[in-house]
């Protein structure tokens, strides 16, 4: 019958309209280890699409529900029309439009809605957006050097230049050593991490879990390396089920609390939508060297989140052992990190593009957080350019003792020697704030 087309139609339509904007991280993908059959089966059930659009059936025959139904690409630009005006500072919404989208091949367009996703699902996003190849910025940039002009407030053609050397940076100390003991501060926990994303593989939001998986396998012959080398040594923490390196969930939560391991991910609903969290906990660990002071991340928002950390006074310290580890993984063979001609290393979030580099210190500032809040320490760091966070991360308190972990904001048109010197003149006047306090 007529009403009976016009149902399937809709389902028709529903159905490519979830399967188009689903990717990765749709729920009927599993994990390798619940696949059945051949390696790369992928097992898929139907039952609960079935359920749903037969009730949406039963609606519309009795008369008591009227279903309009968008094409994938209408729905994207409704979407970010709904996002503009509810959360004028979504830069992905802001750039997501018609005249973009009508310039898109389908395929691309297809693509282009993944990346889109996770800032349209979460319209309070800023950013909102995720690349999922290392081409991407590429591929869509006249939309990514718009997003990234407004978040890093750079012209639209900047271009990234990597620098470690220190000595290229003006007000270095003479002796070019960041000491903290000349700023009359005792020891505090120092740490640098970079975001590397290997060339072969997809981004973390594109990833099948089989994906995920090989590349963990990859990296752990590279942590073999590492293993065997006096200067990191350690070992290697998996979390894949049947893994030769697997830890218990007992263990993994004592290495999270310590702050050597990141938190499940499944939870966090933008890396969901953007199909990064997916398939957790398959492909997912973390290489700690013998001393702890060296960690791989595997498996995170990017491949690997590659970091230094020490207790101690001389930033050039944990900067120049980041800088060792990162020369002896890219020199192992067949491990090439995905690097855009113009924009430096690539990275799943454009707000970590260029340099991928955090540096930051937990330091004591009883008297700016006297009200149990970073709020005075925040309108002081602001202008500094630095970012304040708790000691667990972004959105998380201070420690009741004042403490907050504070880090350069830049990542992208600035050189890794920038920002560690950053740091180091952001913490020499915070100290002076403090102080005066």
């Amino acid at each position: 019958s007529c009403c009976c087309c016009c149902v399937l139609c809709c389902s028709f339509v529903l159905i490519y309209n979830k399967i188009i904007m689903s990717g990765a991280d749709d729920e009927r993908w599993l994990p390798a280890s619940e696949k059945l059959g051949s390696a790369g089966t992928i097992s898929m059930s139907s039952a609960k699409k079935k359920a749903f659009f037969d009730k949406l059936a039963q609606k519309e025959a009795a008369g008591k529900e009227s279903i309009t139904v968008l094409k994938p690409v209408e729905k994207v630009l409704k979407l970010a029309e709904d996002a503009r005006k509810s959360h004028p500072h979504n830069l992905t919404a802001q750039n997501t439009t018609k005249d973009y989208m009508d310039s898109l091949s389908p395929a691309d367009q297809k693509m282009f809605m993944k990346i889109v996703k996770s800032g349209l699902d979460n319209p309070d996003s800023t950013m909102g957006c995720y690349a999922m190849h290392p081409t991407d910025y590429e591929r869509f940039r006249p939309f990514f050097q718009k997003v990234l002009s407004g978040y890093h407030k750079v012209a639209e053609d900047a271009k990234h230049e990597t620098s470690w050397d220190l000595s290229t940076v003006e007000g270095l100390p003479e002796d070019g050593q960041l000491n903290l003991m000349a700023l009359k501060l005792p020891p505090l926990s120092m740490r640098v991490r970079v975001g590397r994303n290997l060339k072969d593989f997809p981004l973390p939001g594109a990833m099948f879990a089989k994906d995920r998986v090989t590349m963990e396998k990859k990296m752990c012959e590279a942590f073999e390396v590492l293993k065997a080398d006096p200067k990191f040594g350690g070992r290697y923490y998996s979390l894949t089920p049947g893994h030769p390196d697997h830890i218990d969930e007992e263990k993994y939560q004592e290495l999270v609390s310590a702050h050597i391991m990141f938190k499940d991910m499944s939870a966090d609903p933008y890396l969901n939508t953007a199909g990064i969290s997916s398939h957790w906990p398959q492909g997912r660990g973390c290489y700690v060297s013998e001393d702890k002071g060296f960690i791989v991340w595997v498996g995170e928002e990017d491949h690997l989140r590659i970091m230094c950390m020490k207790k101690g006074s001389i930033l050039n310290q944990v900067f120049d052992r980041l800088k060792g580890g990162l020369d002896t993984i890219e020199s192992i063979k067949g491990l090439e990190f995905a690097v855009s001609p113009d924009y430096g290393y690539v990275t799943s979030c454009p707000t970590n593009l260029g340099t991928g580099m955090r540096a930051s210190v937990h330091i004591k500032i009883p008297k700016l957080t006297a009200d149990g809040t970073d709020k005075k320490a925040k309108a002081i760091c602001k202008p500094l350019g630095l970012s304040v966070r708790g000691l667990g991360g972004e959105h998380t308190a201070i420690g009741a003792d004042g403490t907050c972990d504070i880090s350069p904001s830049a990542r992208f048109c600035i050189s890794e020697a920038q920002i560690i010197k950053a740091l180091y003149d952001g913490i020499s006047q915070l100290k002076a704030a403090e102080d005066k306090a």
